[in-house]
């Protein structure tokens, strides 16, 4: 799947710590509706709690910034 992803691993990283500094639990790439339905998904611990930050893999836009339910 990381093959179809325009964006790759190290600049969605760059770009969801820019939107949520902190440090990365675990990294995934998904297929979930919204942007172009393939993301990179990050969760970061950040100032508050655990933080879920999601890439889309095709344009780097942030689609998701909130706090975590897991």
């Amino acid at each position: 799947m990381e093959k179809s992803a325009k964006i790759s691993w190290s600049k969605a990283k760059a770009l969801a710590l820019e939107a949520r500094p902190g440090r990365i639990r675990y990294t995934e790439l998904e297929r979930e509706k919204g942007g172009s339905g393939l993301r990179w998904s990050f969760y970061i611990r950040g100032e508050g709690g655990w933080y879920e930050v999601d890439i889309d893999a095709q344009t780097g836009k942030v689609l998701e910034n909130e706090i975590s339910k897991d």
